[in-house]
């Protein structure tokens, strides 16, 4: 069978409009299942932008304007047996408050000619690396790296200053939770590809995955390692959504890491979170989903990553006759777990607090059929560019009123360094 990375590297080399949703980090709830597709010349793509309020085809070196709503030119357009992929940036909706993407397209759909399906063999565990991926793992039981330094040891005043105005919010009972974020940049000449095969083999992940839209004017490349999953739907039409809130860093022994991962899931605060976060997306479920059909099979299960463990709920419910795939995905976007509770009262709270906007980050990325199913992933651990050298990334962490602002920052700090290990590590073999 050809090797997926190799096959991979041709496609991007030869198709300015192409993706790979990465199986290779994939767990068994995510399957291990790869998908790499090309767009030719003639073949369409659509692209969002918040700013000018505009959604663009773009297919035989041209683009025209096809609507001022990307939700509503995907239903129309999405046909019985197709598939499409792509991301949905932070500012997709247009009736809840984020700041555009300055630089990439706020959204990127493809409808592909052809895809190549690779089957990723199953993943093996040692003692030490309970929960990891093979190729992100060491091959025996030996010690791994220290957690990462923090590559700012003082929390920066602007941090501080956001860190505060959101307490104000929180005490004044404005918000339960406020997901707050910022933007860190990297100049690099880096290609994206060589980038993309590093942050694999840093940060195997279930949504793994590459998109490349070498387009004038819309030009973006995601590059995700997510583990987080913001919506399955079943061909049965079940929705299910896994968010995360609760994150610790792996440990340097089997000892440490067992304790690491026991006080994560013993923590109060961030169980709070988490089930503040749950109860946000029962209600989002609600919205589309039949009466008594939403549900919580998991609560709080730990899971465990190359770099991190992480508290993982799980909410499922059946959707209604009436609610399309398009329209249970808008309804739930942006995930929950990237926002806080109420939705729409902390996006608000977001928007004032937050220096430099989202973009793609906080969004969702994945793929989305005709037929009725979909599987995206929440867009975190991820980098993007326009291709001008300049690399952007996200990171943050929910803050209640019982966070410690240092505490809150070398979070973020920590799970960022992974990302940026991209520009330093050797190329990939």
């Amino acid at each position: 069978m050809t090797d997926p990375v190799s096959f991979f590297r041709d496609v991007a080399s030869q198709h300015p409009r192409c993706f790979w949703l990465d199986g290779g980090g994939a767990r068994e709830w995510s399957g291990r299942r790869s998908i790499i597709g090309w767009l030719e010349d003639d073949d369409v793509s659509l692209t969002w932008s918040a700013a000018r309020r505009e959604v663009r085809a773009h297919a035989g070196g041209s683009s025209t304007v096809v609507g001022d709503d990307l939700f509503e030119v995907l239903e129309e357009r999405i046909g019985a047996g197709e598939q499409w992929f792509g991301y949905f940036g932070h500012a997709t909706r247009t009736d809840l408050p984020a700041p555009p993407d300055p630089s990439l397209p706020d959204a990127v759909w493809m409808r592909p000619r052809a895809v190549r399906v690779f089957e990723h063999a199953p993943l093996q565990e040692s003692p030490l690396e309970r929960g990891l991926p093979r190729d992100a793992a060491v091959a025996t039981a030996q010690p791994r790296q220290s957690p990462p330094t923090p590559v700012t040891r003082e929390v920066p005043e602007a941090y501080a200053a956001a860190f505060a105005a959101v307490q104000e919010h929180l005490h004044a009972g404005n918000s339960y939770e406020v997901n707050l974020t910022h933007r860190l940049t990297r100049e690099s000449d880096l290609d994206p590809v060589t980038a993309y095969l590093r942050l694999r083999e840093l940060n195997p992940a279930p949504y793994s995955g590459f998109l490349q839209h070498d387009v004038v004017d819309a030009r973006a490349w995601l590059l995700s390692s997510s583990p987080e999953r913001y919506a399955l739907i079943t061909p049965d039409r079940y929705l299910e959504t896994k968010p995360i809130k609760g994150t610790t860093p792996r440990g340097t022994t089997a000892e440490e890491d067992d304790g690491h991962r026991d006080r994560l899931a013993r923590d109060p605060k961030t169980r709070a979170e988490n089930l503040m976060i749950v109860d946000l997306l029962r209600n989002d479920l609600s919205l589309v989903c039949e009466v008594g059909s939403v549900e919580v099979p998991a609560l709080m299960q730990v899971e465990t990553y190359a770099s991190v463990h992480q508290l993982v709920s799980t909410v499922r419910g059946h959707l209604r006759d009436d609610v399309t795939t398009i329209g249970a995905l808008r309804a739930l976007f942006p995930a929950g777990s990237m926002t806080g509770a109420p939705k729409l009262r902390t996006m608000q709270i977001i928007e004032e607090v937050e220096s430099s906007p989202r973009g793609v980050y906080a969004g969702a990325f994945g793929w989305i059929s005709g037929d009725g199913p979909a599987d995206l992933g929440v867009v975190i651990r991820s980098l993007t560019t326009d291709g001008g050298g300049t690399w952007t990334l996200g990171t943050g962490g929910g803050i209640t009123v019982k966070s410690e602002v240092a505490e809150e920052w070398a979070e973020s700090e920590w799970k960022a360094e992974r990302l940026l290990r991209v520009f330093d590590r050797p190329e990939p073999l």
